[in-house]
């Protein structure tokens, strides 16, 4: 696998990739799949905060990404991300690999903390969030709904920065 900055060009790839977590699973608590236009919008849109991991072909195999956590100034030193991985290439240290570029990332633009919000549907999510260091610091039972269930919201953090 070879790490690099994700391009236009891998928006087919990773909106696959994003499409099936959100149509096959409870990782997420949307229902709307997005377009390959869209992807390639984020990727543009957040140049140099989102990475791509791509296999001999070229193609992306998993992704991180990350953006504001809330709108206001107040917020502006903390940051959401999102990461994805193909079931394929789980568990072989990609997400950590993908997840550093993310932390150092955010942490070279001023960034202080960088937060998870993870589906309780998911507790791989959780035990990988853990072992990189995050807290869990919010559980917010049945604020969402998909696939005819309440499904609780996991807030974990993890301080990025000393500033």
């Amino acid at each position: 696998m070879t790490l690099r900055a994700a391009c236009p060009a891998d928006a087919p790839a990773i909106a696959a990739l994003w499409n099936r977590m959100i149509h096959d699973t409870l990782a997420t608590f949307t229902t709307v799949a997005l377009t390959t236009a869209e992807v390639a919008g984020r990727i543009d849109a957040r140049k140099g905060r989102f990475w791509v991991a791509v296999d001999a072909t070229d193609t992306a195999q998993g992704f991180v990404t990350f953006g504001p956590f809330r709108s206001g100034p107040g917020y502006a030193a903390t940051v959401e991300h999102t990461i994805i991985l193909d079931r394929t290439v789980q568990g072989a240290g990609l997400g950590h690999a993908l997840m550093a570029l993310a932390e150092t990332g955010a942490r070279d633009l001023g960034h202080h903390v960088m937060v998870a919000a993870i589906s309780s549907a998911n507790p791989a999510a959780i035990r990988f969030h853990t072992s990189r260091g995050f807290v869990q610091t919010g559980h917010l039972p049945q604020v969402g709904r998909k696939a005819d269930q309440w499904l609780d919201l996991i807030l974990m953090q993890k301080v990025i920065s000393a500033r």
